[in-house]
């Protein structure tokens, strides 16, 4: 070394060494492992109480297929920006914070600055969602704080149909079918398939290890399911390009609405691999919208289906449009995809009256209803409980209920409406927005009218209004 040359400035990367394994899904044993180093050596790298040697960091790109440009920018000046950035917030205006403090905390503890960024992140969401609620009478969707209301928006702002998606998942599904399925398809693009007791999974159903170029799976999944896996990855990898084009230039008011958006598109991408537009929407004509006999036919689960039939927006060649909606026993909706133009309620909870709420007590069994909202518009029903998890005596299981809603006009061309005779039951939005005074399941009063004392009659429903 010259004199006077500073000697090389030490590489420490513990958390994005951490980040990286945890996406890989491996322990801290399996990845020493691959790379050739002890567990605790593993342990100290992350903790950042060792810096990573050149030699080490080549065996990272390799085993992972990484960029090793990206893989050794240090984020230490990064992580002590972000960390003097949140320590201005007026909060912490009375403490002493000197910048040099603030640069030793970020290098030398990175997870209690992480979980410091953690947390002033959450914070600052929820001082966020607080004034969306005071500003927009009660509103925090409508503000853009909200990102599961963002990643919904953006796909309903798209009438859920994206024609590049479709177009290039019919093209890599006739490819698959011709190399005899998606296992068969991946094997020649030099990808492993190979299904895993759970134990080895590590609370993982799939997992893609870069290292041995195979794709793992939980071997309690059922076929359909297995299908479904494999057809995700090939969502997230073969379809990269065309889902981030849709996303390029979007801008989403946080990581996590960008994440949604991203997981929903791939889904799309999935089901339209495993359900290609002309040959599905074909047989769903053929069978009049039989979502059982079409999960039969693609190997699908009837969630899928129904999922997948909320997507036939191609110009010229629309069907049925429907309205998806998938709820907890508790009423908490975990997803929901807009269309049919069925006004269910963004805050709040919806009309009990619904059947939906009734597959609970119904498993496996199809209901069917006519629905009347309080302004004259009907629907048709189709609700069913699904479940999700088990696969062994003691895996967790979660039921959850679906429902698939159509105009009334459109009924007649689905076979759970034949031989039916229109019997609408009369529901709501969401009782704050009802205003039908004989409900006798009303949970609270409409917006905007008086009510009636009942010091000396008590009527059969929860609350009377005045007339006007």
């Amino acid at each position: 070394m010259k004199p006077g040359a500073s000697s090389p400035k030490p590489l420490y990367l513990g958390p994005r060494i951490k980040r990286l394994r945890r996406e890989l899904g491996l322990t801290q044993s399996a990845m020493a492992e691959e790379l050739g180093i002890s567990a605790s050596y593993i342990a100290l790298l992350e903790r950042n109480q060792r810096p990573l040697t050149a030699d080490l960091l080549l065996r990272l790109a390799r085993a992972y297929k990484l960029d090793m440009a990206d893989l050794a920018a240090d984020e230490r000046d990064d992580y002590a920006r972000r960390l003097a950035d949140v320590l201005r917030d007026p909060i912490f205006a009375e403490i002493d914070l000197p910048p040099l403090e603030i640069a030793d905390v970020a290098t030398s503890f990175p997870g209690v600055t992480e979980a410091m960024l953690r947390l002033h992140g959450a914070y600052v969401r929820e001082q966020q969602a607080l004034a969306g609620l005071r500003a927009d009478g009660g509103s925090s969707e409508a503000q853009g704080v909200d990102p599961v209301g963002e990643a919904r928006r953006f796909v309903a702002q798209r009438r859920n149909y994206f024609p590049t998606l479709d177009s290039k998942a019919e093209q890599l599904a006739g490819e698959i079918e011709q190399a005899g399925g998606p296992r068969e398809w991946l094997r020649k693009q030099g990808l492993r398939v190979r299904a895993l007791p759970p134990e080895v999974m590590m609370g993982s159903i799939r997992r893609y290890d870069r290292h041995n170029e195979q794709l793992l799976l939980d071997d309690t999944l059922p076929p359909s399911s297995r299908a479904w896996q494999m057809a995700m990855h090939i969502a997230y990898t073969a379809l990269r390009p065309e889902i981030a084009a849709i996303i390029r230039g979007e801008s989403f008011a946080s990581a996590t609405a960008a994440t949604l958006v991203r997981r929903a598109l791939a889904a799309y991408a999935a089901a339209a691999l495993v359900m290609p537009y002309d040959r599905f929407a074909r047989a769903v004509d053929a069978r009049a919208y039989d979502i059982e006999a079409l999960a039969g036919q693609f190997g699908t689960s009837f969630e899928q289906v129904a999922h997948r039939l909320t997507t036939l927006n191609r110009p010229g060649q629309e069907r049925v449009p429907f309205f998806f909606i998938r709820v907890d026993a508790a009423g908490n909706v975990s997803k929901r995809l807009d269309g049919a133009g069925f006004p269910f309620a963004a805050h709040g909870g919806g009309c009990p009256l619904w059947n939906l709420h009734a597959a609970f007590r119904a498993p496996d069994e199809i209901l069917t209803q006519w629905l009347e909202l309080s302004d004259g518009q009907r629907f048709f029903s189709i609700a069913r409980s699904v479940v999700a998890g088990g696969g062994g005596h003691d895996r967790p299981r979660t039921m959850r209920a679906i429902a698939l809603a159509c105009a009334a006009e459109h009924a007649p061309r689905l076979v759970y409406a034949r031989g039916q005779e229109p019997r609408p039951t009369p529901i709501g939005v969401t009782c704050r927005l009802c205003n039908r005074a004989e409900c006798t399941a009303r949970a609270e009063p409409p917006l905007g009218r008086e009510i009636l004392p009942d010091d000396y009659r008590r009527a059969a429903e929860p609350f009377s209004f005045a007339e006007s």
